[in-house]
């Protein structure tokens, strides 16, 4: 017993460090916010319904999470599209519909707000689509300027 919590243990944090060191490596984008979590989220979904597209989902993490009587540091996830774009994807390869429509995570770390996005190219790579596919190209711009907007000062 005491051998398996401490393989989980060891595990576990191998993980963690894993994930963070993946941050660098994973084609990540990620912009700190000057904002708390709530106001960068309310920023972030104001800016994606002013740009004309559609937000499907705001999911609440740290709100789940308390719910199972856990901590969580606030994390939410914005999840929105613009079927103009993302179906020309999907007529492309259906199963890009797994990673559409996009996400923007907005987390506290520490005493920061992170604002963090895969980039599109890499979602359109694992689909066979190619990174100057217009769709992606869009994507790509929105995303940044959807985000810039979320952490403006």
């Amino acid at each position: 017993m005491i051998f398996k919590r401490v393989t989980q243990a060891i595990l576990l944090i191998g993980g963690v460090a894993l994930s963070t060191a993946a941050w660098a490596t994973d084609n990540w984008q990620v912009k700190t916010s000057p904002h708390s979590v709530a106001d960068t989220v309310a920023r972030l979904t104001a800016a994606i319904e002013g740009a004309g597209a559609k937000v499907a989902a705001v999911i609440d993490h740290a709100t789940a999470a308390a719910s199972a009587d856990l901590d969580l540091a606030p994390t939410t996830v914005v999840i929105f599209g613009n079927p103009k774009l993302g179906t020309p994807l999907m007529q492309e390869n259906r199963r890009i519909g797994m990673d559409l429509p996009l996400r923007i995570l907005v987390w506290q770390d520490g005493d920061t707000t992170m604002v963090g996005y895969v980039e599109p190219e890499v979602i359109a790579n694992r689909y066979g689509i190619g990174d100057d596919n217009k769709s992606i190209l869009a994507m790509e711009g929105a995303l940044g300027k959807l985000t810039d907007a979320a952490i403006a000062e």
